[in-house]
């Protein structure tokens, strides 16, 4: 199996890697700053590219790592005078580097992310193949830089490393790129992801220059979607509402059939204070589902969301604008009548989540978690109608 062929820890399932995504939608701003820094000559050696998971950071950092690999410097006048500055990041597909990169074959671009899992070389590569990823970046992971950048001395070539994601890096690893941050070798840049970027070292951070991307419009989730040929179906406003601005989740809401689950969840909802032991039960086997680990962290995310949307509610006295199923609005208004009903779900919320968590730390029965949530729900829903 070739290095382009191996699974890939950044690579969501059902859609394309960001390398082979063509352009990144509703980030203009974010594309402009960069550009701006480049073609005024004050190109910072550290980029942090930050924002909720899923609204284009990989797309972006390896449109820039493109864009750097295959543009000359501003002021590099060349054999017939100075070139036009570059309107965009755009790089024709046909381009040299856009191949290489494509295939996994770019010299000048070396990609830090999560190894295969274990503790010697031969488990972590056969773990690897298999898709079996270490949950943290590793200095293991960031040791065949040293010969990354000993390459990049021989051609006077410009380099590029995208960390993806920086949130990964363990404190030896950190320390490692933190180095690579305060001594930048000859014409390098780092492109460092990160969904939560307070967790980085503050060092880090205050040699990086950022990048922030916000979520994304309903429409730009559309068009997103539909550049990556995946059909949504209907409910396109529903699925935007519960993606939250990202694209990423979309897509994962779309491939585990998320709109069809937080249906049935509001719709058990909206029997309470009644138990619906049909409609619980149902809930139950999906979470108990052999194989069905990802279904079930997506059923406890929208329990969370769901929760999450009640106390909203109860505090704002409004439901969302939008609703993300059917009737959603009235069984909020219901189940949520005011300020004080809008605490108890968001305590709920609190409470429940942790519950759930540490119920899949510990392996408990999922079946069992749900069931347990849905009293504690049929328990709250009763006191408001109380």
């Amino acid at each position: 199996m070739s290095e382009a062929e191996l699974p890939e820890p950044d690579r969501i399932e059902g859609a394309p890697h960001p390398r082979e995504t063509p352009r990144l939608i509703g980030q203009d701003a974010a594309e402009a700053a960069f550009l701006t820094a480049f073609t005024s000559g004050r190109l910072h050696h550290g980029w942090l590219i930050t924002g909720p998971r899923g609204v284009g950071k990989a797309t972006l950092a390896w449109r820039i790592a493109r864009f750097l690999l295959a543009t000359p410097d501003p002021g590099d006048d060349g054999l017939f005078g100075a070139p036009h500055p570059p309107a965009s990041l755009d790089i024709a597909a046909e381009h040299p580097v856009a191949r290489r990169m494509l295939s996994g074959a770019e010299p000048g671009l070396f990609v830090l992310r999560r190894g295969g899992a274990g503790s010697t070389d031969k488990e972590r590569e056969k773990n690897l193949r298999d898709g079996k990823f270490s949950k943290v970046i590793r200095v293991e992971d960031a040791r065949p830089l040293k010969a990354f950048f000993s390459l990049s001395s021989v051609d006077g070539g410009r380099r590029v490393v995208i960390i993806d994601a920086a949130d990964d890096l363990n404190p030896n690893a950190a320390n490692a790129i933190l180095k690579l941050l305060e001594e930048p070798p000859a014409r390098t840049v780092l492109l460092l992801i990160a969904h939560q970027p307070s967790r980085l070292l503050p060092t880090i951070r205050s040699r990086c220059r950022e990048l922030r991307l916000a979520p994304l419009p309903p429409p730009a989730i559309a068009e997103a979607l539909d550049q990556a040929e995946i059909a949504t179906g209907a409910a396109p406003e529903a699925l935007a509402e519960l993606a939250g601005g990202s694209v990423g989740e979309a897509v994962r809401l779309v491939a585990l059939d998320g709109l069809a689950t937080y249906h049935n969840l509001v719709a058990l909802l909206g029997t309470m204070p009644r138990f619906d032991a049909a409609r619980a039960q149902a809930l139950a086997d999906m979470a108990a589902a052999r194989g069905g680990e990802e279904r079930r962290a997506l059923l406890f995310h929208l329990i969370d969301l769901a929760l999450s949307r009640l106390a909203r509610t109860g505090a704002t006295g409004r439901p969302p604008a939008v609703e993300a199923a059917p009737d959603e609005a009235a069984i909020l208004a219901r189940l949520a009548p005011s300020p004080a009903a809008g605490r108890a779900w968001a305590q709920a919320a609190e409470e429940i989540g942790a519950r759930l968590r540490h119920g899949e730390a510990v392996n408990l029965d999922p079946a069992a978690l749900i069931l347990d949530t849905v009293f504690k729900l049929q328990s709250i829903a009763g006191g408001q109608a109380a």
